[in-house]
């Protein structure tokens, strides 16, 4: 699918872009604004590659790759952008009816009424507010990928008393989300996915990578710091005792070496923990946000049931990240720090950068993944103006 395009210019239009390559497939000429954004960002930082796919009411706009590392066929790590591929099989079980967000966790799961959480509701759990933003204790990486991380958290006292504050579970939403699935469908998150939503649509992401496509996985790769970055990270104030325990809160190294806690860690590039081991391509992450909006030909599930989720739960001051933030049910919303989309639109971003989202009010469908990963962490001024653009080119092509 991908097509080399001359190394001297991102889409062989002239200009000069050393050690810059870029793969591109047709793009709609309405979507050529964003286009040629990407390809001034690699322009600019020859180290810099991303992928980019955007697709309107489902159609493929644009589909692009530039940059040494990442071709379009390329499927790399993408931390919590997961979270969101996660929450399309919460929204799943919404709309069957199985999953009740106002009902109590303990309802379906009884071993969660310990400790001050006999009244914790489903949409709370959902939306950063239960008050388990870490394990009681430091979880043994492979315990991610069994139930025994959900029986600790299921034991444990909340850090703040449920309902009265929020603050991102960056590991062990994935655990809560996993545990509930198991226990209304008695499959794994990973299994359901797969079975009903990644094989159907055929979508380039995966809650478990396979061995056959593995040659087509690249690594996660460190952030490469300027000098003005580097200063202004190290004149930082410390991080707080929550921040510092939540993530640190497995015994793998918290970096992007074999042994740490990223896709690069086999254990969890072929697990899939549902809150940062997915894989995929951002070709995969448009498709997979296409077939939530309405109209979709093959729908994951009613556009009801995305509404419910896409519906503020959580915003203000985030109690762990300490900066502005805004939840639905599992999913990121827009808001004045992170402006991705409209009213309604929905999605996730990611440590390394990488951003997805959709936003029914236009029917765009946005994935981006960079590599290597983006200064300061989640998603970042590329992702944020790229994703601008693409709105208002959506907004000319309707």
């Amino acid at each position: 699918m991908a097509t080399a395009v001359n190394a001297d210019s991102p889409t062989g239009r002239g200009g000069n872009v050393q050690m810059t390559f870029a793969y591109s497939s047709a793009y709609d000429q309405r979507f050529a604004g964003v286009a040629r954004q990407l390809e001034s960002y690699a322009a600019a930082d020859p180290g810099f590659s991303a992928q980019l796919s955007i697709r309107v009411h489902g159609d493929l706009m644009l589909e692009m790759a530039v940059g040494p590392y990442l071709s379009i066929d390329s499927l790399t790590g993408v931390y919590s952008v997961t979270k969101g591929v996660a929450g399309l099989v919460i929204a799943t079980l919404i709309d069957q009816g199985l999953l009740e967000l106002d009902h109590p966790v303990s309802t379906f799961w009884p071993e969660f009424a310990q400790n001050g959480k006999e009244a914790v509701t489903v949409r709370q759990l959902l939306s950063h507010q239960a008050g388990l933003p870490l394990a009681a204790r430091t979880l043994r990486l492979e315990e991610l990928t069994d139930r025994s991380a959900a029986e600790v958290l299921a034991t444990q006292r909340p850090l703040w008393h449920p309902g009265t504050a929020f603050g991102y579970h960056a590991l062990t939403i994935g655990i809560l989300m996993e545990e509930l699935v198991r226990r209304l469908t008695g499959r794994t998150l990973q299994e359901v996915y797969e079975t009903s939503i990644r094989a159907p649509l055929d979508a380039d992401f995966f809650l478990g990578l396979p061995e056959s496509v593995e040659g087509r996985y690249v690594g996660v790769r460190d952030i490469e710091l300027t000098e003005d970055q580097a200063r202004e990270l190290a004149s930082r104030p410390p991080l707080d005792s929550l921040a510092t325990a939540v993530f640190t809160n497995t015994d793998a190294p918290d970096d992007r070496s074999p042994t740490g806690v990223s896709s690069n860690n086999e254990v969890i590039r072929r697990s899939g923990p549902a809150a940062i081991g997915g894989v995929g391509s951002a070709h995969g992450l448009a498709l997979l946000y296409a077939a939530t909006l309405p109209g979709a030909p093959h729908p994951i599930a009613s556009p009801d049931a995305f509404a419910v989720m896409a519906q503020q739960q959580s915003w203000g001051m985030d109690r762990v990240l300490n900066v502005m933030n805004c939840f639905g049910v599992v999913f990121m919303l827009p808001q004045p720090r992170m402006p991705f989309g409209g009213l309604g639109a929905y999605g996730h971003d990611g440590a390394g950068g990488a951003l997805a989202f959709a936003d029914p009010t236009t029917g765009l469908s946005f994935g981006y993944i960079p590599v290597p990963m983006q200064y300061p962490g989640g998603a970042d001024h590329r992702s944020l103006e790229l994703a601008r653009l693409a709105a208002e080119a959506t907004r000319r092509a309707s």
